[in-house]
């Protein structure tokens, strides 16, 4: 019997699918020739931890979902973008005007507004990106949440 286990734990993902073809696979176990059929067996797909993976016939295909530092960042950089552009378009801007942002600083965004400011800039026609302190509402600022727990204030003034 330990010489089956061991060779049924060596199967390459090619094996495994010779099996599950053909119902049935022939070994030669410690000099004995030995015949393992589907039901003998239990074949179980696992995720990988940090990875999703799908099964499709002999298709797999695994993607790594972790966030890092450098993702997550721009995410929170794209989230900026779509809430500022939906103010925009809220205060009846043009497309093609120019514009002057000023966001309420929050431990969770101001890196990614800093490494991102460029893009931001860019994709919003904004001549002005200013991180600051305190940005009253009773101004003109809407109130943005771009997270669960990250919420901030945005001013879009046309130039």
């Amino acid at each position: 019997m330990k010489g089956i286990t061991s060779a049924l734990s060596s199967f390459s993902q090619d094996d495994i699918y010779l099996l599950e073809e053909k119902k049935e696979v022939r070994l030669t176990v410690e000099g004995q020739a030995v015949t393992i059929t589907l039901d003998d067996v239990e074949i179980i797909s696992e995720d990988i931890p940090g990875w999703m993976v799908a099964n499709e016939g002999k298709m797999t295909v695994a993607l790594d979902i972790t966030v890092t530092d450098e993702l997550r960042m721009e995410g929170i950089a794209r989230e900026l973008i779509n809430r500022i552009q939906n103010i925009r378009k809220e205060s009846g801007f043009e497309v093609t005007d120019k514009i002057h942002i000023r966001i309420q600083r929050h431990e969770a965004i101001n890196k990614a507004v800093e490494i991102h400011r460029e893009y931001i800039s860019a994709q919003t026609l904004a001549l002005q990106l200013e991180l600051v302190d305190s940005l009253p509402q009773s101004n003109g600022a809407r109130k943005v949440d771009l997270d669960e727990g990250i919420e901030t204030l945005i001013k879009v003034e046309k130039l």
